[in-house]
């Protein structure tokens, strides 16, 4: 399971600066769990995280590698807002099972079961994550997601961890422009893979760049395709690839 990291947010300004810089609406905090992002401003993935209401304040689970980065950009953003960014001493907890006291469902896709937080170690069930990942084309941080990345090319509107009503956010105009004004010619999808390459490998059809692929599982795996020039007969390292169906 991936490190991540805990952080507390706490000020009476904390709603509002959140909700002009993420991905998605802070109002949903009422409702659960939020999956949201932070974009630069030219509308690139930055990092993504899930938002926890905790009585005053929001906790913000995020993955290891990116927290102190996040930490800093969401510093530079506070300015004279009444918000306070402090670590905390708890951990991540999650599985499939039945949920403990406290938990809650996991905002992306039921599959993906319940997340918890606590001071005990954190843990998990055993649970294949990948599978349910490359089943459902769901990326993870620092795989799928990159500071290449833009989260509609990722999928983002079906992991719930976007809304186009919420108003302004960083980076807003360029994914609003992506949604409304354009078609995906690049994106996120599920092949069938054949044979096994690294991450990362360069994805070729007819001899002509299509791609890179990701995490693979069960004879699947998610790909970063230019559609233009997915096929049927793909080739990435040792790896075979086609589109299903």
């Amino acid at each position: 399971m991936p490190n991540r990291r805990i952080l507390r947010l706490t000020g009476k300004d904390t709603d509002s600066f959140l909700q002009g810089l993420i991905t998605n609406d802070v109002k949903r905090l009422d409702d659960g769990l939020v999956y949201a992002a932070l974009l630069t401003p030219q509308g690139k993935y930055l990092a993504d995280f899930f938002l926890k209401r905790d009585g005053d304040s929001v906790l913000l689970d995020v993955a290891e590698g990116l927290a102190d980065g996040l930490a800093k950009r969401l510093t530079m953003y506070k300015l004279r807002a009444d918000v306070t960014i402090e670590e905390t001493d708890l951990n991540l907890q999650r599985g499939t099972g039945t949920p403990p006291q406290g938990a809650l469902p996991d905002p992306r896709n039921p599959d993906l079961g319940w997340r918890a937080y606590s001071t005990a170690p954190a843990s998990d069930d055993g649970t294949d994550w990948d599978a349910i990942r490359v089943r459902h084309c769901i990326p993870e941080t620092g795989i799928e997601l990159t500071p290449d990345s833009y989260i509609l090319e990722a999928g983002f509107e079906a992991l719930n961890g976007l809304d186009f009503k919420k108003g302004c956010y960083v980076g807003q105009e360029v994914t609003a422009r992506m949604k409304h004004k354009t078609q995906l010619r690049k994106g996120l999808r599920i092949v069938e893979a054949t044979g096994d390459a690294p991450v990362g490998t360069e994805i070729l059809s007819d001899g002509k760049p299509a791609g890179v692929l990701f995490t693979q599982s069960g004879g699947k795996a998610i790909a970063y395709l230019r559609l233009d020039r997915a096929g049927d007969n793909m080739q990435a390292g040792d790896a075979t690839l086609k589109l299903p169906g």
